[in-house]
């Protein structure tokens, strides 16, 4: 008996122990979770919850919302309106003094006669005069007591205008002495250039070297060197000196 009683209290004892230290059911421990007791209660763990994400607004997504905005439009027009018309009368003065000093500028170069030179740039007509000129003084300036009627035939043909009677009054005092002295004058040109070039006339600067020759009983003959202007004019085909500068007073 005393060991059935024994045994029944130790088993008491242990279901006293047992239920003071087995936790609550239903009551969250620190190392187990709480578990329900009715029906609808779900074992399975609780899915944690995510933060929904936050919109960042783009700056400029909203300014072109602005910019779009009709309103704001409306508010820019004005100003648009006051600023065009400033624009277009600046464009219209600048383009006014443009045309003027266009124009001014073409005038001055039509009369500037360096612009109307084309000594340097006609190469061809340039030739031309050169040559000719060339030829028309060598045969004007030279002369034969033997032959006169060579010398006026050469003024004929090569000299016009004021060179006619500047020709005569270079050449009086040769045309005197020649029959006495029997004197033959030769010019030969040695160099020239064309100064100035402008359509049908034209200035030439010459370098020549004239010889003197008396026949008579002591043949003598003299050697002199000459520089001179000439003025030329083209009279069909031909050129002609119109004008002799001597660069004397």
């Amino acid at each position: 008996m005393s060991t059935t009683r024994h045994l029944v209290n130790r088993r008491r004892r242990l279901a006293s122990a047992a239920t003071t230290s087995a936790p609550p059911r239903g009551r969250a421990t620190p190392d187990r979770p709480a578990v329900g007791n009715g029906p609808d209660t779900d074992d399975t763990a609780v899915a944690p919850t995510v933060p929904e994400e936050e919109t960042v607004e783009d700056p400029t997504a909203a300014q072109e919302s602005a910019e779009e905005d009709p309103g704001t439009r409306r508010k820019r027009l004005p100003r648009l309106r006051i600023r065009l018309p400033a624009v277009l009368c600046a464009a219209t003065v600048l383009l006014g003094a443009f045309a003027a000093w266009a124009f001014t500028s073409a005038g001055t170069l039509r009369d500037d006669p360096s612009r109307q030179n084309t000594a340097l740039t006609d190469i061809s007509r340039t030739s031309e005069v050169k040559g000719q000129i060339t030829e028309a003084v060598g045969a004007v300036f030279s002369y034969d007591y033997a032959s006169p009627a060579k010398s006026d035939r050469a003024a004929r043909t090569h000299l016009v205008g004021r060179a006619v009677q500047q020709h005569k009054d270079m050449l009086a005092e040769v045309r005197a002495q020649a029959p006495k002295q029997k004197l033959v004058l030769t010019t030969t040109v040695t160099q020239s250039g064309v100064e100035r070039l402008d359509g049908d006339r034209a200035r030439l600067l010459v370098f020549a070297d004239q010889s003197n020759t008396r026949t008579g009983k002591a043949e003598e003959t003299t050697y002199a060197a000459a520089m001179f202007a000439v003025d030329a004019v083209r009279r069909g085909d031909t050129w002609r000196i119109s004008a002799i500068d001597t660069f004397t007073r």
